[in-house]
């Protein structure tokens, strides 16, 4: 094991106060299991470091989109986070280069496999919230989510942002949105709601959330003003 962890450290711009921490997340299984040494593998610190990461990447989209419906923000997070997205993280601070692998996995190119520089990486989130608590992981991550979100294609049209920027044009103008009417059990709810120009209905939509009614309003509203 010839690994230069503080050049790593440095890679990350994260000091961990306890190296094993790091040592642990840097550890397949398959070289734990071929060296037989006590030395813990990663999968432990996965299954953390995907919680923390999940819970980051949730907090940032809920702050960053607060007209987005859920189903539009679990599609956005599921593909900011997808294995095509960490493992590339993972390649950005070279990773792979201090891996632990067993030689079957070296030899076969390991270090560069998506999957084990995805588990590696969410590893990773977890050593450094176990050192250095949960700000210390979320700046970490959102290293990485903030640049990511900047590049990403978000197909979501904020409907209710454009019908607001047309009224706002004339400033005599009220825009309302009014649920009226609620269906179908607690875990299954439908909300449908109408959008209010001044006292006119102009729009109405259906949604399994209040929001995604709401946009659904907007959208027939623009629709019918021929936009």
């Amino acid at each position: 094991m010839n690994k230069d962890l503080s050049a790593f450290e440095e890679r990350i711009k994260y000091r961990f106060k306890d190296r094993s921490l790091l040592l642990e997340a840097l550890t397949h299984s398959s070289y734990a299991n071929e060296i037989r040494n006590g030395l813990k593998c990663n999968e432990r610190m996965e299954f953390l470091g995907d919680a923390v990461l999940s819970i980051v990447t949730a907090e940032l989209l809920y702050g960053k989109f607060p007209d987005m419906p859920e189903g539009e923000l679990s599609k956005l997070r599921s593909s900011l986070v997808c294995t095509a997205e960490l493992s590339q993280f993972a390649k950005d601070i070279s990773l792979g280069d201090y891996l632990l692998l067993g030689k079957g996995e070296q030899n076969t190119g390991g270090n560069e496999r998506p999957s084990i520089l995805e588990n590696a990486f969410e590893a990773l989130i977890a050593a450094i919230y176990l050192d250095g608590g949960m700000e210390c992981a979320k700046s970490h991550i959102l290293r990485f989510l903030n640049s990511a979100l900047e590049n990403h294609k978000i197909n979501f049209k904020d409907y209710k942002t454009q019908l607001q920027e047309i009224i706002q044009q004339n400033p005599d103008e009220t825009l309302n949105y009014v649920i009226v009417g609620e269906s179908g059990p607690d875990h299954d709810k439908r909300f449908d709601v109408e959008v209010h120009l001044n006292s006119n209905v102009i729009g109405r939509g259906s949604g399994k959330s209040k929001k995604q009614a709401e946009q659904e309003a907007a959208k027939e509203a623009l629709l019918l003003m021929g936009i």
